[in-house]
């Protein structure tokens, strides 16, 4: 990585070719009390703006989609979500639907039956936590879903399914950024929110589940700033932290 006084450059590799990124000095701000910082210094925000450039520069694609339709969508992400191993719900989530669960004919005791039945794993046999709960908001989901007349756009679509019991905020925005790949909403999750206070995004008290909108707005401007999609930033942020996962020597 290079550093001039008023830039910073650093590489991509595509194959044997180098493709260069500029980015504004390590001293300059981006938002009021928040630096660019060195691309080559970890959660930065100049780190986060190298790695969504340089994804776009090498040709990486991002298919969110978990589901093939806007109501598998809801049906994955509603079985996952906040203390949820991923693993474990995409294995709930593909049960029901080869068992031709994920439709408003399914009953909400063949869907309980479907999550209290154990998943095996190579590390051996795992439950699924809540069936009875998540098979009762899910049935509701499906009953709604399939009888109304669904929004065409991504925040409306969010506004909807905000109605529906079992979704927040999060899993909300977590459905319509998969289903529509959109850029306007955030999913705030403990990996986002982790990098974000480390930049100073959000400050040390900020609690997604009292203020979520406003710590969204935070971060779609962090997003505009960096003039990086929200949908990839959320992505690339989410999967760094988690794979940190609990390192001491990071501050949060």
């Amino acid at each position: 990585m290079e550093i001039e006084s008023s830039k910073q450059i650093a590489w991509a590799s595509r194959g044997a070719e180098l493709l260069s990124i500029e980015i504004p000095s390590p001293l300059l701000e981006i938002m009021p009390g928040i630096h660019w910082g060195c691309a080559s210094d970890l959660f930065t925000p100049a780190f986060w703006k190298y790695q969504s450039a340089a994804a776009r520069k090498i040709g990486v694609s991002y298919n969110f989609r978990l589901g093939n339709s806007i109501v598998e969508e809801v049906t994955a992400c509603l079985l996952g979500g906040y203390g949820m191993p991923a693993e474990l719900a995409l294995a709930a989530f593909y049960r029901l639907r080869e068992r031709n669960l994920i439709n408003d004919i399914a009953k909400r005791e063949a869907l309980e039956t479907a999550l209290s039945e154990p998943f095996d794993f190579e590390s051996g046999a795992r439950r699924y936590r809540f069936p009875r709960q998540k098979a009762s908001y899910l049935w509701r989901a499906l009953q709604t879903l399939n009888s109304a007349s669904l929004p065409e756009s991504a925040r409306s679509m969010r506004d909807f399914l905000l109605k529906l019991p079992g979704i927040g905020p999060k899993t909300a925005s977590w459905i319509v950024r998969n289903h529509f790949g959109s850029d306007d909403v955030a999913i705030l999750d403990v990996h986002i929110m982790r990098a974000g206070a480390v930049m100073g995004l959000f400050w040390a008290t900020a609690n997604p589940a009292r203020e979520y909108f406003k710590l969204e707005n935070r971060f779609l401007a962090f997003c505009e700033a960096i003039e990086e999609p929200a949908s990839v930033v959320d992505a690339l942020m989410w999967d760094h932290m988690r794979r940190i996962g609990s390192a001491r020597a990071i501050p949060f």
